[in-house]
C-alpha cells in the first residue's frame, strides 16, 4: 500500500504545481513546451527553475526516502534514443504533450486534448501490442 500513497501523493503535487503556475503565471504546465521555451530563451528563469525543479526531484525523494528512487529499463540505449525522438517530434506535431494535455488539457475539458489523449492511449496501446509481439 505504501507504493499507491507514493504515487497518489506524486500525482497530488503534479496537480498542484500544475494549478500554481497557471494561476500565478498564467501557463499550462506542458513540460515539453516549458523545457522549448527554456531553449528558445523564452521566459528563461521561469522555464529553467521548472526544469530544474524536475530534475531535482529524485534529490528529494531520497531526502524524503533514504534511497534513490528504483528505475530499471530494459531496452537498449539506442531504442530509449530513438523512443525519446519520437516523443519530442509527436509532442510538437500535437502541440503538446501527456502533461499539458493529460494533466491541465482534460481538466479544462479541452476537446483538443481530450482527442491528443485518445491518441496517446491508443498509440501505446498499439505500440506494447506490436513490441510484444515481436518479443514473444
Amino acid at each position: 500500500m505504501t507504493s499507491y500513497l507514493v504515487s497518489l501523493l506524486g500525482g497530488a503535487l503534479v496537480g498542484l504545481s500544475s494549478v500554481i503556475l497557471l494561476i500565478l503565471n498564467g501557463r499550462i504546465a506542458g513540460v515539453s513546451g516549458i523545457v522549448g521555451r527554456a531553449v528558445q530563451g523564452i521566459n528563461t528563469w521561469t522555464n529553467a527553475a521548472f526544469v530544474v525543479g524536475l530534475l531535482l526531484g529524485p534529490v528529494v525523494y531520497f531526502a524524503a526516502f533514504r534511497h534513490w528512487p528504483t528505475v530499471t529499463v530494459t531496452a537498449s540505449l539506442p531504442l530509449v534514443m530513438l523512443a525519446g525522438l519520437l516523443v519530442g517530434f509527436g509532442s510538437r506535431m500535437g502541440s503538446g504533450c501527456t502533461s499539458g494535455h493529460g494533466v491541465m488539457g482534460l481538466a479544462r475539458l479541452s476537446p483538443r486534448s481530450i482527442v491528443a489523449v485518445l491518441t496517446f492511449l491508443a498509440s501505446s496501446i498499439a505500440a506494447v501490442a506490436l513490441l510484444r509481439g515481436a518479443v514473444l
